[in-house]
């Protein structure tokens, strides 16, 4: 699973889409990706599902969310 934390960056005042493009973009085939992001990042849902990719959120606390993003096709486990 490949990880990517965009606090700090939007903390900073920096745009956090090209960098979780990018880190999608590297993403192997059926892999997932885990965002932690400073706010819920409902838009990127929309964008995400229609790249084959569904999600699920959990709020940590303090305003932060971890998202994880798993392809649609990706078998599961059970």
């Amino acid at each position: 699973m490949a990880h990517l934390d965009v606090r700090g960056p939007m903390a900073r005042g920096e745009e956090p889409f090209a960098a979780i493009m990018a880190a999608v973009s590297a993403l192997s085939p059926g892999e997932p990706l885990e965002l932690v992001a400073p706010l819920d990042p409902v838009p990127l849902y929309s964008l995400m599902e229609s790249r084959g990719y569904g999600h699920r959120t959990e709020e940590l606390g303090a305003g932060d969310f971890l998202v994880v993003f798993t392809p649609s096709e990706a078998p599961i486990d059970g």
